[in-house]
């Protein structure tokens, strides 16, 4: 789910049991916004600040689209019931450090598309999903996310982050489903991110090669994008350390030949290599050798766009496929 259509979660939509929550008061809502079962949509209003006299049973806020450049310490008093914030697409520089204590219920913080330079102090302990992509954030600190124990997914793509960015530590405590750090100055794959991860997405960077180690830590992967980098070359070995990948993007890159260690893999079903510089592709490349091998079958390998005549690959490099529609060819230009 992209920001966009997340933080128009337009309704009650994700937010559990709203009829439950009491007491209602129904008589405040702030000027020209919207209110409805307990949702307060104030979006594309040109505020300047966040709005005073919300009802205090409000479990979802939608301030995006205006010009708040600041959240200051009382902003969201007594919104104690609130389950999801949506600031989207404002002018946010600063947040008070207190400016979130209220909101002890806060499962959801939707603040892409800011000025920010750092990521808000003193999060939500609640919090389940960070959504902070398109600021001006470059360094993530040790023990930032401290405390964060509800943590699932965090979203931090199209910030100016290198490498160097991410102090030692700075993932510690979170047990992290989904991370999103496209869109950066990567120029290899983050050490210390946190061991849980099922997604990493790590496109549209300057990652030039995957070495041996750089994946050990992520056994539970079953999703890993490294599209639109500048990857070159991927140490043998290095995927064996990802026993449950069912979907690998290496698309958009500058790879020669097929990674090595993809018959291993016996859950990969999905495998993205189109746009890169491969001339070849060998009979088992895909496929483990000799019959009886257990191995999930392929339901997708797109191979499009690479300088492979593919007239001289033998059809039994794809024996492991669930049918030829499964796989994508041709359409190389030079």
């Amino acid at each position: 789910m992209n920001d966009e259509e997340a933080s128009g979660a337009g309704t009650a939509s994700g937010v559990p049991d709203l009829d439950s929550l009491t007491p209602t008061y129904s008589a405040l809502c702030p000027f020209g916004c919207h209110c409805h079962l307990r949702v307060v949509q104030c979006s594309d209003l040109g505020l300047k600040t966040v709005p005073k006299e919300i009802s205090p049973d409000t479990t979802l806020l939608d301030l995006q689209n205006n010009d708040i450049s600041d959240l200051r310490k009382d902003d969201f008093k007594g919104l104690q019931h609130l389950y999801a914030l949506v600031l989207v697409n404002n002018k946010i520089t600063k947040i008070h450090e207190k400016a979130f204590s209220p909101l002890r219920k806060l499962q959801k913080l939707y603040i892409s598309k800011n000025h920010l330079v750092e990521i808000p102090p003193n999060l939500p302990s609640s919090l389940v999903e960070l959504r902070i992509h398109d600021n001006r954030i470059r360094k993530v600190p040790k023990g930032v996310f401290s405390g964060l124990r509800n943590m699932n997914c965090i979203e931090m793509g199209g910030n100016p982050l290198e490498n160097s960015g991410f102090e030692p530590g700075a993932f510690d405590g979170l047990k992290l489903n989904y991370l999103r750090i496209s869109e950066a100055k990567l120029t290899g794959i983050p050490k210390d991110l946190p061991e849980t991860l099922n997604e990493l997405h790590l496109d549209h960077n300057k990652i030039q090669a995957i070495e041996l180690e750089d994946l050990l830590r992520y056994s539970k992967l079953y999703r890993l994008g490294l599209g639109y980098n500048q990857i070159r070359m991927i140490e043998n070995g290095s995927l064996s350390f990802l026993p449950t990948l069912r979907e690998l993007h290496l698309d958009n890159n500058k790879l020669s030949r097929v990674p090595a260690g993809l018959p291993d893999l016996k859950l990969l079903q999905v495998v993205y290599l189109h746009s890169n510089n491969i001339t070849k592709v060998g009979v088992n490349d895909f496929c483990p050798m000799g019959f009886g091998v257990k191995r999930a079958y392929y339901n997708g390998i797109s191979l499009f766009n690479n300088p492979v005549p593919y007239w001289e690959v033998q059809p039994a490099t794809f024996r492991c496929v669930t049918d030829r529609l499964a796989i994508q060819f041709g359409n190389y230009k030079k």
